[in-house]
């Protein structure tokens, strides 16, 4: 698999910190070699438009479509409780 960011992307994970921003890699090398891999925790988010969830730790989700053999990274954020 491959992936791709969108530009909304890259602009909120570099507003994380250092910390997070390894989070995230370490996690993203996890869901290209397995989407079912425990510790992301992936589900499907939007039925309707094809929208995936996974998490970056237990505060942080990540937001991504799958298309083909590639993930479209669309959002990071803080997870809403």
């Amino acid at each position: 698999m491959k992936y791709i960011f969108l530009e909304r992307f890259t602009k909120q994970l570099n507003s994380f910190s250092t910390l997070i921003r390894s989070k995230f890699w370490k996690q993203l090398r996890f869901l290209l070699r397995d989407i079912r891999y425990p510790s992301l925790r992936v589900k499907k988010y939007d039925e309707t438009y094809g929208i995936w969830q996974a998490r970056v730790d237990q505060n942080i989700r990540f937001y991504f479509l799958i298309e083909n053999d590639t993930y479209i990274l669309l959002e990071i954020k803080h997870h809403p409780k």
